[in-house]
């Protein structure tokens, strides 16, 4: 088939695919899954797009991306949790993992580790921090290890036939994408202000009342038994 160019971003690691192939998807994906800012997931598509042209097969691609991806968030694992928080706290800034982030997610992290781990896999930021975020809660071994895959899985299970199926029409379809993010965006922005009105409409609201509520009622004059 031909060799359409990919239009975009997905052309910025072209020449990394087309001088290494699947080690490029294995490098990248692994290095951003255990922290490393890399274009893991970009390459990721543009992978599968190649396999949707003939130049790549998408289970090749597809068995990589799910091993690069468990093999770098468990490398991540181990850096957080033989590192801790001091080494984590001192290179965290690089990968945008502040003490605040990094004390936030623990919380959360107590109670919702694994969705954590598997939710994290669709999120910039979070997919190159889990692992070492994991490591650093001490989240069971065996328990990361589970989740950890089953989001690999659904990573590479979403972008991949994507990618596979856009094939030669990548270009239209990413235009058309560009084209309405613009709307799309708005629509978001739009949204969210709604829902930020609302909440401080109610908060509003809420503190009023408690004011109200605060208001001591004056109390009738004492009198007599006698009325005087």
């Amino acid at each position: 088939m031909s060799a359409t160019p990919l239009p975009g971003i997905l052309g910025a690691v072209a020449p990394i695919l087309d001088n290494y192939g699947y080690l490029a998807v294995a490098g990248l994906i692994m290095v951003e899954n255990f922290g490393v800012p890399a274009p893991g997931e970009t390459i990721l598509v543009a992978a599968s797009v190649y396999a949707g042209t003939g130049r790549l097969s998408i289970v090749g691609v597809g068995v990589i991306a799910v091993l690069a991806a468990i093999i770098g968030n468990c490398i991540g694992y181990a850096i957080g949790y033989f590192g801790g928080h001091a080494l984590v706290l001192r290179y965290g800034r690089y990968v945008f993992l502040t003490k605040e982030r990094l004390d936030k997610t623990e919380r959360f992290f107590e109670h919702r580790g694994g969705l954590v781990v598997v939710a994290g896999r669709f999120i910039e930021g979070l997919r190159q921090a889990a692992g070492i975020i994991a490591g650093t809660a001490e989240m069971p071994w065996k328990q990361f290890l589970a989740f950890t895959t089953l989001g690999a899985v659904l990573w590479v299970g979403v972008w991949a036939p994507l990618g596979y199926l856009a094939g030669d029409h990548i270009g239209t379809i990413y235009a058309d994408v560009t084209r309405y993010s613009l709307y799309l965006l708005i629509a978001l922005v739009v949204v969210l202000a709604a829902l930020i009105a609302r909440a401080v409409w109610r908060r509003r609201r809420g503190s009023a009342a408690q004011a109200a509520q605060a208001v001591p009622v004056p109390k009738a004059p004492d009198t007599d038994a006698d009325g005087s």
